[in-house]
């Protein structure tokens, strides 16, 4: 497995991986985010909800489950999708999603930019109640690669316990 060290300048969380998929391929399978359940480790269930938004089902800690709106606010053709929560701007959570073809056509570079609520204050919060920006977003990079690659997760590793098991 390739991947790069966590960058926590500032707010933001970043993480990179390479895939051995062609980045059209990546970029399509990414951006059907009724996708993004089979690999993030808290959500559960995403459903659209018009051309830019869609509804997820997240599990949080102590198996509170909860809905949030997330809205794509840029996009750009195997190269970039942003996305936010569609939230008051001070408890937004901000992703960025950047694609690139690796060293061969069959190869995708993906670095992902997350800004969290609250700056360092709120990552603090987080912590206290069980959650990990910076390592839940290295191990989302995992599964993603790990289902592109083979179709399975084996990584459960800041998951919802029991959500990628095969028994």
């Amino acid at each position: 497995m390739h991947m790069t060290p966590l960058s926590q300048a500032g707010n933001a969380i970043e993480a990179s991986v390479r895939i051995q998929r062609p980045v059209g391929e990546v970029f399509n399978f990414y951006r059907d985010f009724r996708n993004l359940s089979r690999f993030l480790g808290d959500v559960m269930a995403v459903e659209p909800t018009g051309p830019t938004t869609s509804r997820w089902t997240i599990q949080g800690p102590l198996g509170i489950r909860a809905r949030s709106t997330i809205k794509v606010t840029e996009e750009r053709a195997n190269a970039l999708i942003r996305y936010e929560t569609d939230t008051s701007p001070g408890l937004r959570t901000y992703w960025e999603i950047h694609f690139r073809p690796g060293s061969d056509a069959r190869e995708t570079i993906i670095r992902q930019v997350m800004r969290p609520p609250l700056g360092r204050l709120g990552r603090v919060a987080l912590a206290l109640i069980g959650k990990f920006p910076a390592a839940e977003v290295r191990a989302n990079l995992h599964r993603l690669k790990q289902v592109m690659e083979t179709g399975n997760v084996t990584d459960t590793s800041y998951a919802v316990r029991g959500k990628f098991s095969n028994t």
